[in-house]
C-alpha cells in the first residue's frame, strides 16, 4: 500500500502479464517522446537461487512474504543483520484491486543498493528494448486490447484521468 501512495520502499514491482509490463513501458510517451523504453523479464526462480532460496520438492517455488526464508528481509530484522542479502523474488497476497489488475509480484531488496540486473551471473533477467518510434503505435494497440489507466488502477482517480483525456 505504501508504494501506491508514493512512499519509497525496498520493493520493486513486477507483473506476470507482458501486456501490463508493456503498458508501463510506453505510458510516459509525452514526458519522454524520443526515448526508447524497455521491458525487463525476470526469471524469479533463477534470481532466488542466487540468494539460496529454493525448494527441491517444488521446482518453481517462489516464497510469499510470510515464508520463513524471507524473515531476514523483514523491516524489524534489518538493523540486526550484519550482512547485505541479495534481492529475492516474492509473491504478495493479491488483497487489493490494483495488485489484482496489474497481476503484481515483487522483488524485495535488503540494505545493499544493488541493481537487480547485476546479481549473480545475470541470467535471471532479460531486457527487451522498445524503440521510441514504436511507442505511440503500441499505446494505441494496448488501448484496443482494453489496457488503460482504469483497467490497471481501478480507483476513482483513474476515472477522472480518463474523463479529462476524453475531453481533450
Amino acid at each position: 500500500m505504501m508504494q501506491h501512495y508514493g512512499v519509497p520502499t525496498r520493493l520493486l514491482d513486477w507483473s506476470e502479464s507482458p501486456l501490463v509490463a508493456m503498458f508501463f513501458a510506453v505510458e510516459d510517451l509525452d514526458k519522454h517522446p524520443d526515448t526508447d523504453a524497455a521491458i525487463w523479464c525476470l526469471k524469479p526462480v533463477v534470481l532466488n537461487k542466487n540468494a539460496r532460496i529454493s525448494d527441491p520438492e517444488e521446482a518453481q517455488y517462489i516464497p510469499s512474504f510470510d515464508e520463513p526464508e524471507l524473515d531476514p528481509y523483514k523491516t524489524e530484522r534489518l538493523r540486526a543483520s550484519r550482512n547485505d542479502l541479495l534481492p529475492v523474488a516474492t509473491i504478495a497476497t493479491r488483497n487489493n484491486p490494483r495488485i489484482q489488475a496489474q497481476m503484481g509480484t515483487f522483488t524485495i531488496h535488503h540494505t545493499a543498493k544493488m541493481p537487480i540486473e547485476e546479481v549473480g551471473d545475470k541470467s535471471h533477467v532479460v531486457k527487451y528494448v522498445i524503440p521510441h518510434a514504436a511507442r505511440k503505435t503500441l499505446q494505441k494497440e494496448l488501448k484496443l486490447l482494453g489496457l488503460n489507466r482504469f483497467s490497471l488502477f481501478p480507483e476513482l482517480p483513474s476515472v477522472g484521468s480518463i474523463l479529462r483525456e476524453m475531453m481533450q
